[in-house]
């Protein structure tokens, strides 16, 4: 496992994390605890340091697990990064679009008090990093999310400030790294193989003024690792039967053909290795959190850490 700075500011991670939306126990089908912890306990094995979660991952249950993992098996080399701002603490019914009862809720006393939650559940003095989650533009022109991080960073609740961009914003929320780049220590990312856009305008910002980069959905909810096909389908309890609908996979597999001189290059390496190689090779980008569930596949998605730097010219359509 290879290991990089988040940023001038940020903790030193690795360069493959675990994300750990998926268990949470909502919105990816069926999970069983203990095969979570399973995984959990892998990855740490396996030399990974990065857990990325939130608060509003089964609503509170990603960080009750990490707690458990933390008390296992200590804190000393673990960095913790979670998110506030999509409020399931006072949400209704109406606001359930397919994941839950969730609003989203920006203002400085929301934030203080979601960290104040997490740092509860996750039973830690500081929290490493905290994340604004994915906020609307106008929720990130106001002043009040920013005086939250900066009070919870004075009062030594958190250690970096972090913002999650909004997926498909990548060049519409660039300008906020401009407005807030002394404060902003890393910023979370929607990039892979196939959805690139964050190269065009953010990436050179991040690396301008020093901002850590966390690539998120690098496995495009696990369709880069080829399992998928135009005929595949989801439960209801899980988010792909959106993300994933048969008219996006359709979509995907037209784009994923353009790909397939890199896959080539590599026949000893599955899809999903060569696909996160591909997102750490970006000098912008110092970690991806893919998603786990089981053993096997923290296990791969940890090698691909040590496989090195896929050189520029052989991706295609390369625009950096």
């Amino acid at each position: 496992m290879k290991y990089k700075n988040l940023g001038l500011r940020g903790p030193k991670v690795s360069t493959v994390g675990f994300g750990a939306w998926a268990i949470g126990g909502m919105n990816w089908g069926e999970t069983d605890d203990s095969v979570s912890m399973l995984a959990l306990n892998k990855a740490i094995d396996e030399g990974v340091t990065f857990i990325d979660t939130a608060d509003v991952y089964g609503f509170g249950h990603s960080e009750e697990l990490i707690s458990k993992l933390i008390k296992e098996r200590g804190k000393e080399n673990i960095v913790i990064a979670t998110k506030a701002g999509n409020d399931f603490y006072f949400a209704s019914e109406e606001n359930d679009e397919g994941y839950g009862a969730i609003q989203q809720t920006y203002t400085k006393e929301y934030i203080i008090y979601a960290a104040e939650q997490s740092l509860k559940r996750l039973n830690v003095d500081a929290l490493d990093v905290l994340q604004l989650h994915s906020p609307d533009l106008g929720k990130l022109e106001r002043d009040e999310p920013w005086e939250a991080l900066e009070q919870l960073k004075k009062d030594g609740k958190i250690l970096s400030a972090g913002l999650s961009i909004q997926s498909f914003k990548e060049t519409e929320h660039a300008h906020i790294l401009d407005a807030h780049h002394d404060l902003i220590d890393s910023i979370q990312v929607r990039y892979n193989l196939l959805e690139r856009k964050a190269e065009k305008v953010l990436f050179p910002k991040a690396m301008k003024y020093g901002i850590g980069v966390i690539v998120r959905i690098p496995l495009l909810f696990g369709f880069l690792t080829g399992k998928f096909s135009k005929d595949s389908t989801f439960k209801a309890d899980d988010h792909r039967s959106m993300n994933l609908a048969p008219e996006k996979i359709e979509n995907y597999l037209a784009q994923l053909e353009k790909m397939q001189p890199l896959f080539d290059k590599y026949p000893d390496e599955t899809m999903g290795q060569v696909s996160l190689r591909f997102c750490i090779s970006h000098p912008a980008c110092q970690t991806v959190i893919p998603g786990a569930k089981t053993e096997k596949q923290v296990i791969e998605n940890s090698a691909a850490s040590d496989l090195g730097i896929i050189p520029k010219e052989f991706i295609p359509d390369l625009s950096w």
